[in-house]
């Protein structure tokens, strides 16, 4: 029988991705016995200590065992971390070790949205794709520039490590592995009894676009700032940058240290976002939504559109618009 480890980290963390990952594959080993099968996996809830306090002490979870008593584990869970992650880093460094050790020996990772903070920590996703929750992008991307982060994903998978976007998608990770491990039939079973949508890929719907002002460049907060507020202005690359005094060059290469996006694709999030704000409040057809944000052309909007979002402004506004 594998082991499956689900891990409770140090520190007042995140108590639903335990519970949940928990409850899925203590459902699908029932499933799967009920088939006449063998349990593939002995699941057990790891931690460096003996009790683990969340939510401010509200609850308390007693791992069944603790991480330096398991010796080799097949599939390791890691749920999501809270936000100060300096101090979450800090209180885990046994942790990290021990997923070093697990993963050089052969066991497969999976982290629950910013349990991804760990695993970059401890340098397995050095080189890899990784997704994590897209509001500390800005953050993990600072902190771990040699990681490929892609938070438009909602699952990676790649070299034997599992990592998702944020908050309640861990579930859709669950559901994931459970097919992986077990199968397709027992998958479609555990999504049914959890409510979970099968095979869903992207967490671009749910992103809140925000800007990202984390730098020290005044030209490029100038530039940003130019941008959000002249959505209808179809200035062109090389007209903001003469309007700010900087060459073209100059320009794309520090505002692409300071942002991650080059000026045309910050410009393209910051128009859609306005765009799927209208679409949310309001009765505006999509074309007048789309002028607003300074596109002209209806097949180039709905193009960038769904390039951002992962679906078309109908789709969107009919799914978030209330009186649609």
């Amino acid at each position: 029988m594998k082991q499956l480890v689900i891990v409770a980290p140090e520190g007042d963390n995140n108590l639903s991705s335990i519970t949940g990952a928990y409850e899925i594959f203590c459902k699908a080993n029932a499933y799967w016995k009920e088939r006449g099968k063998q349990e593939p996996f002995l699941i057990q809830v790891a931690g460096i200590s003996g009790e683990v306090e969340f939510n401010m002490g509200l609850f308390k979870v007693r791992p069944h065992t603790r991480l330096s008593m398991i010796a080799k584990a097949d599939l390791i869970i890691i749920p999501s971390l809270n936000h100060n992650y300096d101090q979450a880093l800090e209180g885990n460094g046994p942790l990290m070790n021990w997923l070093s050790d697990q993963y050089k020996n052969g066991a497969e990772i999976a982290t629950i949205c910013t349990g991804a903070f760990i695993l970059a920590a401890a340098g397995l996703l050095d080189g890899k794709k990784c997704s994590t929750h897209w509001s500390v992008a800005e953050k993990f991307r600072t902190m771990f520039p040699t990681v490929n982060l892609q938070t438009d994903k909602l699952i990676t998978d790649e070299c034997g490590i599992y990592t998702n976007g944020g908050a309640y998608s861990f579930l859709n990770l669950m559901i994931y592995l459970v097919e992986k491990y077990y199968d397709r039939q027992t998958a479609i079973y555990c999504s049914k009894v959890f409510q979970v949508e099968i095979d869903r890929v992207s967490q671009s719907e749910f992103t809140i676009f925000s800007g990202q002002k984390k730098h020290d460049d005044e030209m490029v907060w100038q530039a940003q700032a130019y941008i959000e507020d002249n959505l209808a202005e179809k200035m062109t690359v090389e007209e903001l940058a003469a309007k700010l005094n900087v060459g073209r060059r100059n320009f794309d290469r520090r505002f692409i240290k300071a942002t991650g996006n080059t000026p045309v694709e910050y410009s393209q999030r910051v128009k859609i976002e306005a765009a799927k704000k209208a679409f949310e409040t309001n009765r505006k057809t999509i074309n007048e939504v789309m002028y607003e944000v300074g596109y002209s052309d209806v097949k180039a909007f709905r193009e960038v559109f769904k390039k951002i979002s992962g679906m078309s402004p109908q789709e969107y506004k009919r799914k978030y618009y209330k009186d649609a």
